[in-house]
């Protein structure tokens, strides 16, 4: 069972659509012109949180957009071009590698572009306790899904996003992380209800900009 140490020593692993084609399920929220900007804004929270966050050496953000990448470097990110043609669980191995092109020593967790509440003393909780395990992953909100898979030093990521992730990335043998107090960290954003929510916890300060553009006028409005 890994022992790593517990300084800043995780590589992030980011991925992030074409704007564009990002959170459609958003549409009866914020429409075709919103609804880019808000994609953006998630992942602008999510990497400055990780980036703050005292157990993340570095970010690595996988993507083709090009506002994308010019926003998401001006923060601190390393961007790495999507050449996957197998989506987002391509895109991930592929971000994986990368990091582990430059550092072979690297922990990496892939983490979801779409968490603006995340705050970067839970994300280190959750990545303290995914440093015990070979591979570990925390399920979302809905308990579905999943918004962080972690790999220890030269364990591939092994990623299976996408549906019901939770069950997948269970199978594949990633240990479940079961902790009370990260709701920021599985609180990722695909509908109005879920930015509601999100809101409701407090949103990072991009998201917080352009709340008021999705037509939402508070954690309770519609």
């Amino acid at each position: 069972m890994p022992n790593m140490d517990r300084a800043a020593n995780w590589s992030l692993v980011v991925p992030l659509k074409p704007l564009a084609l990002a959170k459609s399920r958003l549409a009866p929220t914020a429409d075709d012109e919103v609804r880019p900007e808000l994609a953006l804004a998630f992942a602008q929270d999510t990497v400055a949180a990780a980036l703050a966050c005292s157990a993340v050496r570095d970010v690595a953000v996988v993507t083709n957009d090009a506002r994308a990448s010019a926003e998401l470097a001006a923060l601190g990110a390393r961007i790495v071009p999507d050449l996957s043609t197998t989506g987002l669980n391509g895109a991930l191995t592929l971000g994986a590698r990368s990091v582990r092109a430059s550092r072979p020593g690297a922990a990496v967790a892939a983490l979801n572009a779409d968490l603006p509440a995340l705050r970067p003393g839970e994300l280190r909780r959750v990545l303290d306790r995914a440093a015990d395990f070979q591979r570990a992953f925390l399920a979302d909100a809905a308990g579905i899904g999943t918004t962080l898979l972690t790999s220890a030093p030269g364990v591939e990521l092994g990623p299976v996003f996408g549906g019901r992730s939770r069950a997948g990335h269970s199978a594949s043998g990633a240990v479940e992380i079961l902790l009370d107090g990260v709701a920021s960290v599985r609180q990722d954003v695909d509908t109005g209800d879920d930015l509601r929510v999100a809101a409701a916890m407090g949103l990072g300060r991009y998201t917080s900009r352009r709340y008021g553009a999705a037509g939402l006028r508070g954690p309770g409005g519609g």
